[in-house]
């Protein structure tokens, strides 16, 4: 999918690893391949790897493949590939908008905005969900009709920890495994994404947006979703947690006449193009501060 930043400057977003994807999932023992790379077993063993030292010599290439910019982030020594993975950024290079009606990005990624409608679906990339089907939970997701789901993709060079997007009460966290794949957009062509990959949310009851689902996607070979707290009272940017080794993609569902989404994030959807973000940008504002 392409994408546009915020000054509207449009970038054609097709990878050599889309290609490659694409083409894996285009025969039967492609699929195959990647139905048994997905195994849970699998996903836990490269996930192990990830922590040892032997995978630092990954790193280094990594980084020049897809031009990582290092001088945004902290200058040390790695101890593992994941490690390096989920590196924090330098202080002052994420920071969060303070304008209480704001409604900021909880991560850096690639944003498209939905109505959300119970009686239709969702589209990604020719795959499409329901908020049910993704919550797991036909009450829940009713309260949310007519509202708006924010989908926040985060690609490999992006930052990969997350905030929250306002101060709030925050409920427990719901677990809802799956079978990983590769969060790509090559691979949503074959795939339904979020019935095959691991999941969880928790709903945030903010000081300025109402009750906010945030949900976290894990992808192949991650499934490990690292989040920090349980029920809690939480701050507006206050770091929730980070993904370990892979893209993944972070989910808002905000109940109606809550949130006026940014005109150039709808303007962009609504064109089937994603909009660029960094953590603690504004995406919306409440529609009644």
């Amino acid at each position: 999918m392409d994408y546009k930043d915020r000054e509207g400057k449009l970038f054609h977003n097709v990878t050599g690893q889309d290609k490659f994807l694409d083409m894996v999932y285009s025969n039967v023992c492609g699929r195959l391949a990647m139905k048994l790379l997905s195994a849970p077993v699998v996903s836990r063993a490269v996930g192990l790897f990830m922590d040892t030292w032997p995978s630092t010599f990954m790193i280094g290439r990594f980084i020049r493949k897809n031009h990582i910019r290092m001088s945004d982030y902290e200058r040390r020594k790695y101890r593992s590939f994941n490690d390096f993975f989920t590196r924090q950024v330098k202080e002052g290079k994420r920071p969060a908008d303070r304008e209480p009606s704001h409604l900021i990005a909880p991560c850096d990624g690639a944003v498209t905005a939905y109505p959300i409608d119970l009686r239709t679906k969702i589209y990604l990339k020719h795959s499409c969900y329901t908020v049910a089907s993704m919550l797991r939970d036909e009450r829940l997701a009713a309260e949310y009709a007519g509202g708006v789901c924010i989908v926040l993709r985060l690609s490999v060079d992006d930052y990969h920890r997350y905030c929250y997007v306002d101060t709030a009460v925050k409920g427990r966290n719901h677990f809802i495994p799956g079978c990983l794949h590769t969060v790509n957009p090559a691979v949503l062509d074959h795939v339904n994404i979020y019935k095959e990959n691991a999941r969880s949310y928790c709903i945030l009851d903010t000081k300025n947006f109402g009750k906010v689902v945030q949900m976290e996607v894990g992808a192949m070979c991650v499934g490990r979703i690292r989040n920090y707290h349980r029920e809690a009272v939480v701050r507006r940017g206050q770091e929730k947690g980070r993904f370990e080794f892979g893209g993944s993609t972070v989910v808002l569902f905000l109940k109606r006449d809550e949130v006026a989404v940014d005109d150039d994030i709808l303007r962009n959807s609504a064109q089937g193009i994603e909009t660029k973000v960094k953590l603690g940008e504004r995406i919306g504002r409440a529609m009644f501060p």
